[in-house]
């Protein structure tokens, strides 16, 4: 195996880690393949005065087996999902915590997020207004900002290096993967802990979303057909939480130590629509930038693109402008080419949705194995791409996966894997 890929070190996968609604990422996977809803009705929150029941809730989660207790009560739920999500990848790396101490300045943290564990503001806000404004307790603004997860992972570790949080809306998990592979490819560091997160599933970003008609509405009594990427009928996303983060390597490091690969990062791109603060371009130029400047950067062609990843939110008028802007980069091998939503499984985690499709892909590639878009009954007439209905597809000879992520602001981002 060449370590150098166009006079720069190849960042390559070696650990996958996730908090999912459907559990762990082999859950996450076995779900994803098989078809599997992870979308319910809300649990962990109240929801009688909100419109909308229904979510991609994390259930179960618990957190004392990997963090104590008293430290645990500090940190919002982004920054417990990060860690205990961080020490799964890295456990599934064969690395250990004293070797990437020993290592600690040639290791980084990029983990995305949109708004962090804003739940502990928000708490802490009502709680100062309604105490009489006594003194609030110090640490719940600090522990509310959007870097908390990347520091409670740096600080777990013990990472020396890079410590960044991009924090890019729904393109923010992507991007994060993105950024961890330029310092790889720099030379910065020889190992990245890097990924998104998203935990704010609370009654006031329910009501939010809903009043932007951007929630699907009326599945209370079957949730798991809420969420329907390309199909006719789509009315929304729904809104989801949960963490993706992967152990990224340069190829040179993960050979050395014998290390299994998942596949390797060829190149990454954002862009901006410069349109408007919430909705998407509908000509969706600036995701056709996104996935042709990812593709330079991978020194690819279009034809080598076996399968791509859909951002595929389930809402009207995101699946008709990805599937304009895949046909306008592709030309007629888009109708060659497989696509799939994890979304119409998930819902939408936004910060952590494109780290979590990272994992799926990285699986994908594995397993020769094509999860699909489930709920896809009644195809939109302008979009009429392949989207792998209803069952899982097994392929032979995958080589590279493109996979998109787009978001509030008009942010866009694109990473392409291969397999090694």
């Amino acid at each position: 195996m060449e370590y150098q890929r166009n006079n720069f070190p190849r960042p390559v996968i070696t650990g996958l880690g996730g908090i999912t609604p459907l559990g762990d990422v082999n859950a996450l996977w076995d779900g994803l393949k098989n078809g599997k809803s992870g979308i319910r009705k809300i649990e962990t929150i109240e929801t009688a005065h909100v419109p909308v029941k229904i979510a991609g809730e994390v259930r179960d989660f618990d957190s004392s087996a990997y963090i104590d207790r008293k430290d645990a009560r500090r940190m919002g739920r982004a920054s417990q999902f990060a860690v205990v999500a961080a020490i799964h990848a890295v456990n599934d790396s064969g690395l250990d915590i004293d070797y990437i101490r020993e290592h600690g300045e040639r290791v980084g943290v990029v983990i995305g997020t949109s708004l962090g564990s804003h739940e502990m503001s928000e708490q802490a806000t009502t709680k100062y207004k309604t105490s009489g404004y006594r003194k609030p307790n110090p640490l719940s603004l600090i522990n509310s900002l959007p870097n908390m997860p990347s520091h409670y992972v740096s600080h777990y570790f013990g990472t020396l290096g890079a410590l960044k949080t991009p924090s890019t809306a729904c393109a923010s998990g992507t991007q994060s993967i993105g950024e961890g592979a330029e310092l790889i490819r720099y030379g910065k560091a020889d190992i990245v802990i890097c990924g998104g997160v998203e935990a704010i599933l609370q009654d006031y970003t329910i009501a939010g979303f809903e009043a932007m008609n951007a929630l699907a509405t009326g599945y209370e009594d079957h949730p798991e057909l809420a969420s329907r990427p390309f199909d006719a009928l789509r009315s929304g996303f729904v809104f989801s939480e949960g963490c993706g983060i992967v152990v990224l390597e340069s190829a040179e490091h993960a050979m050395k130590r014998g290390a299994r690969i998942y596949g390797e990062v060829l190149g990454h791109a954002s862009s901006s629509d410069a349109y408007h603060v919430a909705a998407l371009d509908p000509e969706g130029w600036g995701a056709y930038r996104s996935m042709k400047w990812a593709l330079e950067d991978a020194h690819i062609n279009t034809d080598e693109i076996d399968y791509i990843n859909a951002h595929g939110t389930s809402t009207p008028a995101n699946d008709a402008m990805e599937t304009l802007a895949i046909k306008r980069l592709m030309g007629e091998d888009a109708y060659h080419t497989p696509i799939s939503s994890s979304k119409s499984m998930l819902g939408h985690a936004l910060a952590a949705s494109g780290a979590i499709e990272v994992l799926a892909c990285a699986k994908m590639l594995e397993e020769q194995v094509l999860h699909p878009t489930i709920n896809l009954h009644n195809p939109d007439p302008d979009c009429d791409l392949d989207y792998v209905p209803h069952v899982a597809r097994e392929v032979k000879n995958m080589r590279v996966i493109l996979s998109n992520s787009f978001g509030l602001g008009g942010q866009n981002a694109t990473i392409i894997l291969g397999k090694i």
